[in-house]
């Protein structure tokens, strides 16, 4: 089972927010997702994003991977850099 990280669009008719879930691969956009890590917001200036670190953390240990949107929000929010730090940690140990 692939699992993924994506973003679940919300809200109402041409106001989106998006919630940062975890999914099977298989099931879509807005369908059953496993978890929900977050959200993102926008359409506010800034923009808004609410990632919980710790469990995006946990999953992207698990092997679940991230869309590339995701991907730029985790690196803006500065998780990426948190999982990198952690994995040369591992591979020097």
């Amino acid at each position: 089972m692939a699992v993924k990280i994506r973003l679940r669009r919300m809200g109402a008719k041409k106001s989106p927010f998006y919630r940062v879930v975890v999914a099977d691969s298989r099931s879509p956009r807005d369908g059953r997702f496993i978890e929900t890590l977050g959200h993102y917001d926008s359409t506010t200036q800034p923009a808004t994003i609410k990632i919980d670190e710790d469990k995006a953390i946990d999953w992207l240990k698990k092997g679940a991977q991230p869309t590339d949107t995701v991907k730029d929000l985790f690196s803006k929010a500065g998780i990426l850099k948190k999982w990198d730090e952690l994995k040369r940690s591992k591979k020097e140990a």
